[in-house]
């Protein structure tokens, strides 16, 4: 049986995920597709969203260098996450190592190693590394936003977004536009919960491909490293590289199947997987 979901619970929940200094402000909580949609017009998910578009500028580097996507992850703030402290210490053991000590705050002194803390640009083997994640809702974050931005604790250490991954069971009970139905003791999307999905995944995968086209100059090659069937990397992918990984590219909405693009739809060849 599907229980009724109750957001101040979700809420509560999602107090666990960030790590002091940071906490989880609860306008920055969404638990369904409807909520993501409005996330992409809250003040400060905007302003990201413009910064990440017409103003980020990657430092100036003396070698070559890549740009690598990582998935954002649950756990705040990311770089502490299991995932991201599996990718980087890969990478440290495989001679990449951070060229300044970044600026996480002390506070996460005693969560990690300093390198794996670091946030800064990865050198070695005659090439530089720069860092970044793909994020629902803000979508491109440079690692050099992870902790700070514009001077304060950075948005992308205090939100929690389950809410656009369909096999987590969510969906906004309380909501009057909700059409999510239990199955199976979760509770599976509907027409609105699907419509509202492929609205933020093309706004999404549209705002980072237009951060990633501008600044692509930057580098030899954007790579991106996502699992194969979740959100991430269809926000990547174009049409072929769906099909070929066996990924449904639409939605069915009531009779109609609305197509979802990616990066590589928009600039083809952008990034590489």
């Amino acid at each position: 049986m599907s229980v009724k979901l109750n957001r101040k619970q979700l809420v509560k929940s999602s107090s666990s995920t960030p790590n002091p200094p940071y906490g989880v402000d609860p306008n920055l909580t969404f638990y369904c597709p409807q909520e993501n949609l409005e996330a992409l017009e809250i003040p400060v998910v905007k302003r990201f969203l413009r910064w990440a578009e017409d103003d980020y500028k990657p430092e100036p580097a003396k070698k070559p260098k890549v740009l690598l996507l990582l998935p954002c992850q649950k756990v705040k703030p990311y770089a502490i996450s299991p995932e991201h402290l599996a990718i980087n210490s890969y990478l440290l053991a495989a001679g990449y190592a951070p060229t300044e000590r970044g600026d996480w705050p002390e506070e996460l002194g005693e969560l990690a190693a300093e390198p794996l803390l670091s946030n800064g640009p990865l050198e070695g083997h005659g090439l530089q590394i720069d860092r970044a994640v793909i994020s629902e809702p803000f979508g491109f974050v440079p690692y050099s936003a992870m902790y700070y931005w514009k001077g304060k604790l950075s948005p992308c250490g205090q939100y929690d977004d389950p809410g656009l991954f369909a096999h987590r069971g969510l969906a906004c009970t309380w909501r009057s536009d909700n059409t999510a139905v239990p199955q199976d003791g979760k509770w599976r999307w509907g027409d609105n919960e699907r419509a509202a999905y492929v609205e933020v995944h093309n706004r999404l995968a549209e705002s980072m491909a237009t951060a990633l086209s501008r600044i692509a100059s930057n580098y030899e090659a954007i790579y991106a490293y996502v699992a194969p069937a979740l959100t991430h990397r269809s926000f990547i992918v174009d049409r072929a590289q769906s099909t070929a990984a066996g990924m449904s590219n639409a939605r069915r909405v009531g009779s109609q199947m609305r197509p979802l693009v990616g990066v590589n739809d928009l600039v083809p060849g952008l990034v590489n997987l």
